[in-house]
């Protein structure tokens, strides 16, 4: 059997008080998890802000879209606005991997 990793630091690391993560230093540490071997990825939360919203989405596009990309998803709660959000990134990261394999 093999153990999963799944790692929250990029979404829940900002909820300690007067932490913060700009997105590009979330895309750094995303890109140093994958290195890592972590498997999933839990990168923002997109509907907090459009600043996460484009950091979740960007951490989608490069290191989601690699060779033996982790998981990347994002925290959504169950609403339907929130979950549009979270789905619209995980159809488009989808649709670059399935390019990505035609090409």
């Amino acid at each position: 059997a093999r153990v999963k990793i799944f790692d929250t630091t990029l979404r829940d690391g900002e909820q300690s008080p007067g932490a913060s993560l700009t997105g590009e230093e979330k895309l750094i540490l995303a890109k140093q998890l994958a290195k890592l071997g972590v498997d999933i990825i839990e990168a923002g939360f997109p509907i907090a802000s459009v600043g996460d919203f484009e950091a979740v989405k960007t951490i989608a596009q490069t290191v989601g879209c690699r060779d033996d990309p982790p998981i990347i998803c994002g925290l959504s709660r169950a609403r339907k606005v929130r979950h549009d959000s979270c789905s619209w990134l995980v159809g488009a990261v989808l649709l670059l991997r399935w390019m990505k394999q035609c090409t």
